[in-house]
C-alpha cells in the first residue's frame, strides 16, 4: 500500500509543477523590470546633468529613489556581484547632482563647495556609524551566551540601545543623502530665478548632523558595554549561576526560528513539574522567539562553549522536542539520559523517524505511538518507548460556546498541516483542497476559524499561493451583515491552537498531531483524504483517522457531514472517538502531568544508576552538595 502511495505523484505536486514555472516567470520578470529601471535611471541622471536639463533631472531623482527602494533583494545581490552595489549607485546619483550644479552655478559659490564636501564627509561618517552599530550589536546581541530569567548582576549588562540605532546602518543609511540630493535637484530647477542652490548644501549639513548624533550615541553605548567583550567572564558568570541553580532536567532545542513552536509547546508542562528544569537553545534567533516562560533559558550557539559548560554536569535527563543534527552536542554529555519527547504525536513519517533510535528513551502519548514504532521497524526498541500521555492537553475543553448556548453559530476550525519536505506525501490538503474547503464552509451557516501550520509556505510557492487565496476568501467575508458568522484567521501565536480547539465545534484537518490532540476534546473531526484512498485503507494507514469523517478531493461528503452533525443523535462517530482517545493519548488516570513527572523521575534514576556503574559519581548532584 505504501509503495502505491509514494509511487504516484500527489495532486498537490501536480498543481505545484504547473504553477512553479508561471510563478518563476512572473517573479523573474518583475525583478528584471525593476533592475532595468534602476540601472537606466543613473545614465539618464548623468545625461540630464551634463546637458544640462535641470527640470528633467528634478523629475528623475525621486523616480530613481523609488526604483532603488522597490528593487528586490535578489536583484540587488546580482548588481552587487557585478560591482554595482548600493554604494556605487548612490554615489553615481550624488555625482550627477554635483555635475548638474557645477554646470549651472556661476562663480563657484560657497554653498556648492559645502554640498560637495558634505556628501564626501557623509560617506565617511556612514562608515564610522556602521562599524560602531555592528560593534555595539555584537556586544549586546551576540554575546557567547544569551539568557532569560537568569540573574547576572556581576556582569552589569547595560540597557540595549534603541533598535533603530543598531539596524539603521550600512546600505540603509544611504537614503539619508536624499536630504541633500532632492533639495539640490529642486534648487537647480529653480536656480535661474530664485537662487535656491543653497538648499542642497543645507540638506547635506542636516544629514551630517544626524550622523554625528548617531555616532555620539553609539560611542556612549560602546563605552558602557565594553566589558561585554570578555567572553570568558560572561561564560563563567552564566556557568556559575546555572551550577548554583542545579538543574536536574534540560530541554534542549535547536532549529530555525519558524520551528520554535516545537519547544514552546512544552514550556507550560515543564514549569509545572517539580524537578528543576533548564532550557538550552542553540540559535540566537530562538532566544527572542521562544514563548513566555518562567524557566531559566540559556542560548549557547558555540558547540565548544556548550561542551565546556560545566554546569550541565549535574543534569540527569535531557529532553529533545526535535530531531536535528545539533542534538549531538548534548547527546555526547556523559551521565545524561536522552529522551525524545517530540512535538506532537501523529501518523506522519516525522513521528517515526529513524533518527529517533539514538535516544535512550522515546516518550509517546499513548499505545498508538508505541504501535507506530513497532510497525515502522526503524530501530527503536520497544523497551525504550514510554507512554506518558499529553500533559499539554489539560486545558482542552470537551464543549464549546455554541454547545453551551453562548454562540449563535457553530464554529468549524480548518487547521491544515504544512506542505512538508516532499510533494509526494499526501498529508496537506492546503494546495489541492484548501481554498475549496473554505469556500464550501463559507456557503454553510457556520463560523470559520483558519489556523494554518506555522511552517505553511516555508518550501512551496503553491502552498503560499493557496494560503493567500484562503486569506482573501475570509477577508471578503468580513463585510457580512449583522448577525452573520464573523470568521477568524489566526497566523500568529494568539489565540493558541488549543484555544481554537475550545472555540470549535468541528475540526477539519489533515494527518498531523492536530488531529490527535483534538481527539482530547471528544468533538467531531474531519480528515482530508487528499489521495482519495478507499476509507478502510486510509484508516488502516492512519490510525488517528479511525474516528474521523473522511473528506475526499471533490468535497462531496462535506454538506452531509455538517448536516448530520447539526442533527441530534446523528453523530455516528461519537463512540469511536471515545475509544480512540485512550489509544492515541493514553488513559486519563493518573493525570498526564503526574505521569510525565514520574517518567522524568524514572529516567533520572536510571541515569543516576548508570553514572554510578560507569564511575561517574562525581558528576551526580548528590556528590556536589
Amino acid at each position: 500500500m505504501g509503495g502505491n502511495i509514494r509511487g504516484r505523484r500527489a495532486p498537490n505536486a501536480l498543481v505545484a509543477l504547473v504553477r512553479r514555472p508561471a510563478l518563476r516567470s512572473l517573479t523573474g520578470g518583475r525583478r528584471g523590470a525593476f533592475t532595468a529601471l534602476t540601472l537606466a535611471s543613473y545614465p539618464a541622471l548623468l545625461a540630464a546633468a551634463v546637458w544640462p536639463l535641470p527640470a528633467t533631472f528634478a523629475v528623475l531623482v525621486p523616480l530613481s529613489y523609488a526604483a532603488e527602494a522597490a528593487l528586490p533583494g535578489r536583484a540587488a545581490g546580482t548588481l552587487s556581484r557585478a560591482h554595482l552595489g548600493a554604494t556605487v549607485r548612490f554615489l553615481s546619483r550624488e555625482t550627477a547632482a554635483v555635475v548638474l550644479l557645477a554646470r549651472l552655478a556661476p562663480g563657484r559659490p560657497l554653498w556648492f563647495a559645502t554640498l560637495a564636501a558634505g556628501l564626501f564627509l557623509f560617506h565617511g561618517l556612514r562608515a564610522v556609524q556602521t562599524w560602531l552599530a555592528e560593534h555595539v550589536d555584537r556586544r549586546h546581541n551576540q554575546m557567547p551566551v544569551m539568557t532569560r530569567n537568569v540573574d547576572l548582576p556581576a556582569l552589569r549588562i547595560p540597557p540595549a540601545p534603541p533598535r533603530a540605532l543598531l539596524t539603521w546602518r550600512g546600505a540603509r543609511l544611504l537614503y539619508l543623502d536624499a536630504l541633500a540630493v532632492v533639495p539640490a535637484a529642486a534648487g537647480a530647477a529653480c536656480l535661474g530665478w530664485t537662487g535656491l542652490g543653497w538648499t542642497g548644501a543645507a540638506g547635506a549639513v542636516v544629514a551630517l548632523a544626524l550622523e554625528v548624533a548617531a555616532v555620539a550615541a553609539l560611542l556612549a553605548h560602546a563605552r558602557r558595554a565594553r566589558h561585554l567583550g570578555d567572553r570568558r567572564r560572561i561564560l563563567a558568570a552564566v556557568d556559575d549561576w546555572v551550577a548554583a541553580h542545579r538543574p536536574e532536567v534540560v530541554m534542549y532545542f535547536s532549529g530555525p526560528v519558524t520551528a520554535v513552536y516545537q519547544a514552546t509547546m512544552w514550556l507550560g508542562t515543564l514549569e509545572r513539574i517539580t524537578p528543576r528544569t533548564l532550557v538550552v537553545l542553540r540559535e540566537r534567533t530562538l532566544a527572542a522567539a521562544l514563548g513566555a516562560t518562567t524557566l531559566p533559558v540559556v542560548c549557547i550557539p558555540s558547540s565548544v562553549d556548550l561542551m565546556n559548560f560545566r554546569a550541565l554536569d549535574g543534569v540527569r535527563v535531557a529532553l529533545f522536542p526535535a530531531n536535528v543534527g545539533n542534538n549531538i552536542h548534548m547527546l555526547r554529555v556523559p551521565g545524561v539520559r536522552s529522551v525524545f519527547i517530540g512535538h506532537g504525536d501523529s501518523d506522519k513519517e516525522a513521528s517515526f523517524n529513524p533518527y529517533t533510535k539514538v535516544y535512550d528513551e522515546v516518550w509517546v502519548a499513548g499505545p498508538a505511538g508505541r504501535d507506530r514504532y513497532l510497525r515502522a521497524q526503524v530501530g527503536v526498541r520497544d523497551e525504550a518507548v514510554e507512554e506518558v500521555g499529553r500533559p499539554q492537553l489539560a486545558g482542552v475543553l470537551r464543549t464549546s460556546p455554541y454547545a453551551e448556548g453562548a454562540a449563535a453559530h457553530r464554529t468549524v476550525l480548518y487547521a491544515p498541516t504544512w506542505e512538508g519536505w516532499s510533494d509526494d506525501l499526501f498529508h496537506s490538503s492546503l494546495v489541492a483542497m484548501g481554498p475549496a474547503i473554505v469556500r464550501a464552509l463559507l456557503d454553510q451557516p457556520v463560523r470559520v476559524i483558519y489556523k494554518p501550520h506555522p511552517l505553511t509556505g516555508h518550501r512551496s510557492p503553491a502552498a503560499r499561493a493557496a494560503h493567500r487565496k484562503i486569506m482573501a476568501l475570509l477577508g471578503e467575508s468580513t463585510g457580512m451583515p449583522h448577525g452573520a458568522p464573523k470568521h477568524l484567521t489566526v497566523t500568529g501565536r494568539e489565540p493558541s491552537l488549543y484555544e481554537c480547539f475550545n472555540e470549535a465545534d468541528v475540526l477539519v484537518s489533515d494527518i498531523s498531531s492536530v488531529v490527535s490532540d483534538f481527539v482530547a476534546s471528544g468533538k467531531p473531526y474531519v480528515v482530508a483524504n487528499v489521495a482519495g484512498l478507499p476509507a478502510d485503507r486510509f484508516r488502516e494507514r492512519y490510525p488517528a483517522a479511525g474516528a474521523a469523517y473522511l473528506l475526499g478531493p471533490d468535497l462531496a461528503e462535506l454538506p452531509g457531514i455538517l448536516r448530520g452533525l447539526g442533527t441530534p443523535g446523528e453523530d455516528g462517530m461519537a463512540a469511536a472517538r471515545r475509544a480512540l482517545r485512550a489509544y492515541l493519548l493514553g488513559a486519563d488516570h493518573p493525570d498526564p502531568l503526574a505521569r510525565f513527572e514520574e517518567a522524568v523521575r524514572r529516567a533520572a534514576a536510571r541515569a543516576e544508576a548508570r553514572a554510578r556503574s560507569l564511575g561517574l559519581e562525581a558528576l551526580a548532584p548528590s556528590a556536589r552538595d
